[in-house]
Formats: C-alpha cells, sequence, structure tokens
C-alpha cells in the first residue's frame, strides 16, 4: 500500500505544468526523489545552471519537501552546504501548496534574491549594500572562481 505522501507527491508531479527555465526528472516509481534543475533566462544569475536534490518527507504534504542545491554557489538564500531559505518551505509552509508552486519559489530566488532572509549573510550584505561588487562576486562564483577563502562550483 502506497503512503500519503507517495500518492501526493504523485499526484502533483503528474499535474506539473513546465515552469520556463526549469526542468525536474524524477523516476515514476519513486516520486520522493526529484531533481530539479534551474537556468535563469535573466537577473544575476543568467547563463548558469542550478542543480537541486528534492526529497519529499514521510509526512508530506504536512511537512515541506527539503531542496539541497548541488552546487556550491554564491547567494544570499542558499548556504555553502546548499541549503535553501525561502519562506514556504519553512514557516509559510501549508499542506494545500503543491510542488509546482516550490519549484517556481525557487526559480524566483534566482530571479529576485532576498537579501532581507538569508542564509548566506556576506552575499546578503553584498547584495543590499553593494549591488554592482555582487554581481561581480556571482560572475565570479559561477565561473568556479573564489570570494575571499570560498571556492565555489562552476555552473556556466
Amino acid at each position: 500500500m502506497q503512503s500519503v505522501a507517495f500518492l501526493r507527491a504523485k499526484k502533483d508531479l503528474q499535474e506539473y505544468e513546465e515552469i520556463p527555465s526549469v526542468t525536474i526528472t524524477y523516476e515514476r516509481s519513486n516520486p520522493m526523489k526529484v531533481q530539479l534543475s534551474i537556468v535563469p533566462d535573466r537577473g544575476y544569475y543568467v547563463g548558469g545552471r542550478f542543480d537541486f536534490e528534492c526529497t519529499i518527507p514521510g509526512e508530506f504534504p504536512n511537512a515541506a519537501p527539503e531542496f539541497r542545491c548541488v552546487q556550491k554557489i554564491y547567494h544570499p538564500n542558499i548556504d555553502m552546504e546548499g541549503h535553501v531559505c525561502l519562506n514556504i518551505l519553512r514557516n509559510d509552509w501549508k499542506p494545500t501548496l503543491t510542488l509546482q508552486l516550490v519549484f517556481a519559489g525557487i526559480l524566483h530566488l534566482f530571479l529576485q534574491p532576498n537579501p532581507n532572509d538569508p542564509l548566506n549573510k556576506v552575499a546578503a550584505n553584498d547584495l543590499a549594500k553593494y549591488p554592482d561588487q555582487f554581481a561581480r562576486h556571482v560572475q565570479d562564483a559561477m565561473c568556479g572562481g573564489y570570494i575571499g577563502s570560498n571556492k565555489f562550483d562552476r555552473v556556466v
């Protein structure tokens, strides 16, 4: 017998309507593990490809899905371990939210990073106070460069 979480994840993925700049893949036999790729078409992160692993917990939809960015990137809302800070994955999660909405929310973080709710405080401060410097740092990081002592993964 399949769990409520399995059935709901399967339903959300079957009803997924393509979002420009977002690609999802998963095995039909296991909708509890989803691969998400974001390729922003504008903004600071244009030209990059950002891969996420999504794990659907057994308590879904009463508990939010968990996302982790595979690459080490310079982003105010994603920490160095790839954890994602998105309000609908934390305090604002509701069982009525769909995976489609979460995928769109993660894309939105790349189109409009939020320095007011950071996981990477250095990047958030950079964006809030020095947007031109932030843009240079994002480009350097996306090319696999260093920001301070942190080396980032090439995503272009």
